[in-house]
């Protein structure tokens, strides 16, 4: 599958821009320089290592301020007041365009579970903002998924695998379908698995009462399969580490201990939801220090609710009760989505102990390697998008670049 919508060429009608202070390239540089020519990066490093051009547009950050690379959201269901499940182009567009005000210059749109005609329908909606440019592609949580760890997910739509149906929802996707959750325990997920990578779809294992055993065997055949499609570094990933899975036990393992083995030898990423709600900041600092940055994808995994007030929204076919800043499903009390912002996680990530180099690269390299983007987006090096934020010492997000352009 072609990379949606290429980086533009530099410009040669405008000076470039010059931001210098601390900035994670890589690592945290205390003395940088970031040079920006038109929409993409044309130098990241020391600035003992960038030549002044006569019109370079020179900015130097204020005290306490750091330079990071715009950050990339996999999993999001909508924010604004919008649930991209639910919704026509125009309000898609106006929750994403707040999205990456916010820090989120590149989102992946997610649907939840819901009746086949209706993900059909969103399929086609957000296939063309796709095409647009405006999400880097979108992203199935079901409806191949268990009923025994659904969450938030209907229960009502759930169903086995059917290849027909996965079929029409890959057409429906128009080649922009990159990733689909799926339990591997139900019966045709092996050929689901299959015929997803065989069209350039990433499979995620999650809300699933699995086995270590069928966890272990579906990842690496994922892996294998994802290796053999012709991109070498692709692998599978993992549905928001720990929701919607049994709990780790010594005699029963489950998915958890099989995810965790695959992530740090390299064979999956793992989504990390690190809102402190959805998982302890001890277990988010300990999963950095046993899997590595480089084999985690922070996700907001955000529904209509964020940027927005306590209150009543919905979340696909359900009603989500949102009480200080937790949204639950009305009808079950299950947790319903998240209402953090990526650069939310980053700053939770840091408050848990996690380097900020680290919780960077995983909010921002790792899912752009996810998309297959790694060589254009989410890190600070020459030929990148020139998609940047400026954080505070709190590290809250005072501007934020994208595509080259100033948007917040």
């Amino acid at each position: 599958m072609t990379a949606t919508n290429p980086v533009p060429a530099p410009s040669a009608n405008r000076p470039r821009l010059v931001l210098r202070g601390p900035a994670v390239i890589g690592t945290l540089l205390s003395d940088a320089a970031v040079v920006l020519d038109g929409a993409v990066v044309a130098y990241a490093g020391p600035q003992s290592g960038w030549t002044q051009a006569p019109d370079d547009d020179v900015v130097d950050l204020a005290a306490g301020q750091v330079m990071v690379p715009g950050l990339v959201d996999l999993h999001c269901h909508g924010a604004y007041g919008v649930d991209f499940s639910r919704t026509d182009a125009a309000e898609v567009r106006k929750a994403v365009s707040g999205l990456h005000r916010a820090g989120s210059t590149t989102v992946m749109a997610s649907l939840v579970t819901d009746e086949p005609e209706s993900l059909l329908r969103q399929l086609g909606v957000l296939a063309g903002l796709a095409e647009e440019g405006l999400v880097a592609g979108i992203h199935l949580e079901g409806p191949f998924l268990s009923e025994v760890r659904c969450g938030a997910q209907d229960p009502r739509w759930l169903l086995a695998p059917d290849l027909e149906l996965a079929q029409e929802l890959i057409h429906a996707g128009r080649g922009h379908l990159r990733t689909m959750t799926y339990a591997p325990e139900l019966s045709g997920a092996d050929a689901l698995v299959e015929l997803l990578a065989a069209n350039g779809v990433t499979p995620s294992l999650g809300h699933t009462a699995c086995t270590a055993g069928q966890a272990h065997d579906s990842l690496a055949r994922a892996r294998q399969l994802l290796a053999g499609s012709g991109n070498a570094g692709a692998r599978p990933t993992v549905t928001h580490l720990f929701n919607g899975m049994d709990p780790i036990h010594h005699r029963a393992p489950g998915a958890v201990s099989s995810c965790l083995r695959a992530a740090a030898a390299g064979n999956a990423a793992v989504e990390l939801i690190a809102d402190n709600t959805h998982l302890d900041p001890y277990i988010v600092a300990a999963m950095f220090d046993l899997l590595g940055a480089g084999n985690i994808a922070l996700v907001t995994d955000s529904m209509a609710a964020a940027g927005l007030a306590d209150g009543q929204y919905r979340l696909g076919p359900a009603e989500v009760l949102v009480q200080d800043g937790v949204a639950r499903l009305v009808s079950t009390g299950s947790i319903a989505g998240g209402t953090a912002a990526m650069a939310d996680l980053v700053r939770n990530a840091v408050g848990a102990g996690v380097d900020l180099a680290d919780a960077v690269a995983s909010a921002a390299a790792v899912p752009a390697g996810v998309l297959g983007r790694g060589n254009e987006l989410g890190a600070l090096v020459p030929g990148a998008a020139a998609d940047l934020l400026v954080l505070d010492e709190s590290l809250v997000p005072v501007r934020v670049l994208r595509r080259g352009q100033w948007i917040s």
